[in-house]
């Protein structure tokens, strides 16, 4: 009898665990995100951001700049000991200069290149995710996390939301070069009250390192031209 009833409270919980798993749908899970990091209406308030940050990489600090105008353009410009490298997106294309990875002069990216990088124009993509033409599944979770996927128009991304708090713990992105994890923690509130990872981890095949933002500026003005490829 004792044997059956451990039996029995064993199917129980495996049961209420499923039922836990599919009684939220990745949009459940997405709305509770949302909320999470301080609700669309802030999310949809920032129009633009500057991070200041620090790159720790092989026992390096680099300065790294990174400049956002929803929609619009990504620039993201880093120093590594005076030499200057830089990776840039717009709504017209991209481009990328990296001395270190044989692009010593301004260099067009790929059509693919560009299709993937266009998720950098966006402050959050998975919560404005429909309407940036993308969609998403829930692929279940583990023991800390709800995995989802979001896919469409170049993007492969899958999100590590927390079971606790619903914010991104990491998230693991794919494309034709390769694939790259970002662990994301430290989260803290901007001035419009959006909660902004202010440390992460980045490793690829090729190489891993650390990101500590030092400030966020939100919605400064920024000059559209710099997101353009210097002419040569």
């Amino acid at each position: 009898m004792e044997t059956l009833r451990k039996r029995s409270l064993i199917v129980l919980a495996a049961l209420l665990a499923f039922t836990t798993l599919h009684a939220q749908t990745a949009d459940d899970i997405v709305t509770k995100y949302v909320a999470a990091v301080g609700g669309k209406d802030a999310i949809n308030s920032v129009k633009s951001l500057i991070l200041e940050s620090s790159l720790s990489v092989m026992g390096n600090d680099i300065p790294s700049t990174t400049t956002i105008v929803v929609g619009k353009g990504y620039k993201n410009e880093s120093d590594f000991q005076g030499t200057k490298m830089v990776q840039c997106v717009n709504d017209k294309g991209g481009w990328v200069l990296n001395p270190m990875m044989g692009a010593p002069t301004p260099t067009a990216m790929t059509d693919d290149q560009v299709k993937a990088g266009k998720l950098q124009l966006q402050i959050d993509p998975l919560a404005n995710y429909a309407a940036n033409g993308y969609k998403i599944e829930l692929l279940g979770k583990d023991t800390a996390d709800y995995k989802l996927k979001m896919s469409g128009n170049g993007a492969d991304v899958t999100y590590y939301i927390n079971i606790k708090t619903y914010l991104i713990d990491k998230l693991v992105s794919k494309t034709d070069a390769g694939e790259t994890t970002v662990g994301m923690s430290d989260y803290r509130k901007t001035d419009v009250g959006l909660q902004y990872p202010f440390a992460e981890s980045i490793e690829t095949a090729q190489y891993s390192l650390t990101l500590a933002i030092k400030k966020i500026t939100v919605n400064p003005t920024v000059d559209p031209t710099i997101f353009d490829m210097p002419k040569q």
